[in-house]
């Protein structure tokens, strides 16, 4: 047989890009485009591999992940304070005995670990962690990141950068050779949520802050941020606040909002990332692992939204129950960008929820989901679980429309995808006028 002969077989097989769509094709050209589509993720806690020495990678780091570490204490009789005198390898030696070896590694949590290991063909099960250690032993960082890329189908990730982050900041000031998968965040939780006990160090470098926020402080936070900014280059500021936020309030995180960040996104046409609904340590001898979630007054995002016309914002909140009303919210504010199923809500349950919700609500201008990853290895397994689970709701959504008669073509589904995935963060994070960031 030719090569001429079986492409017009394909060609005859296979609908055109712009061709109508059977109903049974839709699921298959779903699962093909969300497999094939490098996705952007909007949100992590990784590193670029100049920084290596702060970035988590490995099967210790992926065994002592904080969910893994909390369901350790609900199927074992160590106490934390025990846990935690322990070192790591011991800490992920005992996660692996006690969840994957003496229980069923049915949690999503624990699955993840699977995955992640049946990714690069190692053993997932036995006593033993040997072999996987080796293996990562083995692996030079940044092709290693390459790998990973490919295996979780993104191509960018965003990162968490810590100004105030005294292992994170000497990178920045003394500069490095930046990766072009990696953009950066300029997180400000210390400085919006906690400026009392962090404001002496902007004023130990040369900053005229002081506690009260009074004075040339908000004009100075401004000078610092506009600093960071040419470091780092970022395509967003961001902080995570507590369910209790409240805009505008009496106080110094609503004045700092209000005078010195909310003015630096505009100066630097660059979003607001608000992540809303943290209740910080409700149990601290689990450490990292202790903190839950709180439903928020999503009335401070309509007044930020509204008092803020010309700032872009990405809102993500923590509770379920606030979910619907950030729809609405979204419907009534066009600078208001919903993004992902953050932290306790990225169980395929509640992500199917949520998507379908925002999906019949808002179209396709939202951003599905974020791997929120502290551990590299991390973004396989979550974004092998997204592209799961959204293959069966979007086919879902296509079908229906076309019962309702407005036929579905491979390039509908193809730019469906592409905006969810990659283009509503670009044109939020004016990625698409600087090249990319």
């Amino acid at each position: 047989m030719t090569l001429s002969t079986l492409k017009k077989r394909k060609a005859n097989s296979y609908p055109s890009r712009s061709e109508l769509l059977n109903m049974e094709r839709i699921q298959p050209v779903v699962e093909e485009v969300l497999r094939e589509t490098p996705f952007i993720d909007v949100h992590t806690h990784l590193f670029e591999p100049a920084m290596e020495g702060i970035g988590l990678w490995g099967i210790d780091e992926l065994l002592t992940y904080h969910y893994l570490e909390a369901e350790l204490f609900r199927s074992s009789r160590i106490t934390p304070a025990a846990y935690q005198e322990l070192v790591k390898r011991a800490k992920a030696d005992l996660i692996w005995r006690t969840l994957f070896v003496e229980n069923c590694p049915i949690s999503e949590a624990t699955r993840g670990v699977i995955a992640v290991l049946n990714a690069f063909g190692l053993p997932t099960q036995g006593p033993s962690l040997k072999e996987a250690r080796a293996f990562f032993a083995a692996q030079r960082l940044e092709q290693h990141i390459k790998n990973v890329f490919v295996l979780a189908g993104i191509s960018e990730v965003v990162m968490t950068n810590d100004p105030l982050d005294p292992q994170e900041a000497p990178f920045w000031i003394q500069g490095f050779q930046r990766h072009p998968q990696f953009h950066a965040a300029l997180r400000l939780d210390r400085i919006i949520n906690w400026w009392p006990k962090h404001w002496k160090i902007l004023a130990s470098q040369g900053y005229r802050v002081d506690e009260q926020a009074s004075g040339k402080t908000t004009a100075e936070i401004r000078r610092f941020l506009s600093d960071w900014c040419e470091r780092m280059h970022p395509v967003e500021m961001a902080v995570s606040l507590p369910d209790t936020f409240q805009y505008p309030e009496e106080g110094v995180r609503s004045k700092l909002l209000r005078e010195a960040v909310l003015p630096s996104c505009r100066e630097f046409h660059i979003p607001m990332a608000l992540m809303i609904g943290v209740r910080y340590q409700v149990n601290p001898a689990i450490c990292l692992a202790g903190d839950a979630v709180g439903r928020a007054d999503l009335r401070a995002i309509e007044n930020i939204c509204r008092d803020f016309p010309e700032n872009r914002f990405l809102v993500s909140v923590l509770s379920r129950e606030n979910q619907h009303e950030l729809c609405v919210y979204a419907r009534k504010f066009g600078n208001l960008l919903p993004f992902g199923c953050w932290w306790f809500l990225n169980n395929p349950s509640i992500v199917e929820e949520m998507t379908r919700e925002r999906i019949e609500m808002l179209g396709l201008s939202f951003i599905p989901q974020h791997s929120d990853a502290r551990v590299l290895e991390q973004v396989i397994y979550k974004w092998r679980n997204t592209r799961r689970t959204l293959s069966s709701i979007l086919a879902a959504h296509y079908r229906v429309m076309c019962e309702d008669g407005r036929g579905v073509t491979h390039q509908d589904i193809q730019s469906g995808v592409t905006r969810l995935f990659r283009s509503n963060f670009e044109e939020c994070a004016g990625m698409r006028n600087r090249g990319g960031g």
